[in-house]
């Protein structure tokens, strides 16, 4: 995920930096291993209400950003799976790809971050989705707007190949897609956010976007055509991890359930927010420190190259310093060198995953002064 900066941005963190003490200075102990006392479900009017406390006015992207352009976006399962990393807070950017890292480590609670309110109110989508489907099949019909099969019930186990070869073959109807956009809309002004007109009209565009393109769609960005190593969404769908396997959200019933569950108990959090200005990370480190958790997962995309570029890099290496980690609290970052263009590099793909602990992030000191993105993900990453 490629992301701009602005001035806007630059805004919302005017001042950050000078107030924040090196990173060294910043080492935070592993927190409690077992948050019990955090509730395994929030109240509609609890989630709209941590969304509201966490969120800031937002900030532009160049793009809607609808789905990931990166077809690596799954190699980083085996690395968490090694090191065991469960459970716990997941923090993440982006779109729908968190949902695969959030499937195989089945974190406690999520928060999902970017400047973009627009990406507040793609996951709000999200949420309606999930709270209406039954299984993967329904979830992908109401997503591209097809018409929910009779025997729905039926097709829990069906292979994510075959969902995704049928949405292909079978075109959404004026009346299918009109009843899963109306469906949506419906759920998500329950939610307790005060949606304006002009927001519910742009969830509508990214449903209906959807629903156009169908599993064809590829990520854009304004004036720029698609690049060809951009994965569409169905070969997103039906990506494999480094065993070989088939490891999406979508590709098993179980790894979809775990999602939908997290989402039905209002534990998704979409956050308007900046991972480098003084709100976002402090004010997740705060309710993590309320509800006893600690962090396990931060999928950064490529945010931090941005951060590096503009500046303000150091900052949020102090806030993320702060949080309170395990000792197998990880980062995942992608690289979009090109084939071969990093060590850790797997053929076929234009992009590369890199995975690092957050202690191993903390504890160098040098961390800050890093002049370019190249820099930083070439200097540790767990093999």
């Amino acid at each position: 995920m490629r992301r701009r900066a602005t001035a806007l941005v630059a805004a919302l963190i005017t001042g950050s930096i000078a107030a924040v003490a090196p990173v060294s200075a910043q080492r935070t102990a592993p927190a409690p291993a077992s948050p019990a006392a955090a509730p395994d479900s929030l109240g509609i009017d609890q989630f709209a209400a941590l969304v509201r406390r966490l969120s800031d006015s937002g900030g532009y992207f160049d793009t809607d950003n609808l789905i990931s352009n990166e077809s690596s976006y799954l190699h980083p399962l085996t690395t968490l799976e090694r090191l065991g990393v469960r459970g716990g807070a997941y923090i993440g950017v982006g779109p729908d790809q968190n949902f695969s890292v959030i499937a195989r480590v089945n974190p406690s609670i999520v928060f999902i971050t970017d400047i973009r309110r627009d990406n507040l109110l793609h996951h709000l989508l999200y949420k309606a989705l999930f709270e209406q489907a039954r299984n993967r099949t329904e979830y992908v019909a109401r997503w591209l707007g097809r018409s929910v099969p009779a025997n729905i019930d039926q097709l829990r186990d069906q292979p994510i190949d075959s969902i995704v070869a049928w949405t292909a073959r079978t075109p959404a109807t004026p009346a299918s897609a009109d009843a899963a956009v109306r469906d949506v809309r419906t759920r998500v002004m329950r939610y307790g956010l005060a949606l304006s007109s002009g927001e519910l009209a742009t969830i509508e565009r990214f449903h209906r976007t959807f629903i156009a393109q169908g599993p064809a769609l590829r990520f854009t960005s304004t004036g720029r055509a698609p690049r060809d190593y951009y994965p569409t969404l169905g070969q997103l769908m039906t990506e494999r991890d480094l065993t070989g396997r088939q490891a999406s959200y979508l590709a098993s019933d179980r790894q979809f359930q775990i999602v939908k569950s997290l989402e039905r108990r209002n534990l998704i959090i979409p956050v308007v927010g900046d991972l480098s200005g003084p709100n976002t990370l402090p004010r997740i480190g705060a309710v993590l420190r309320e509800r006893a958790e600690s962090l396990s997962v931060l999928y950064a995309s490529n945010v931090e190259d941005y951060l590096i570029r503009d500046g303000r890099f150091a900052a949020y290496a102090a806030y993320l310093g702060r949080l309170p980690r395990r000792a197998n609290s990880v980062i995942i970052r992608s690289w979009f060198g090109g084939p071969g263009s990093h060590p850790a590099s797997v053929p076929g793909y234009y992009t590369t995953q890199l995975v690092q602990t957050v202690a191993s992030f903390a504890a160098d000191s040098t961390v800050p002064r890093v002049r370019s993105y190249r820099e930083l993900v070439q200097r540790t990453w767990e093999r």
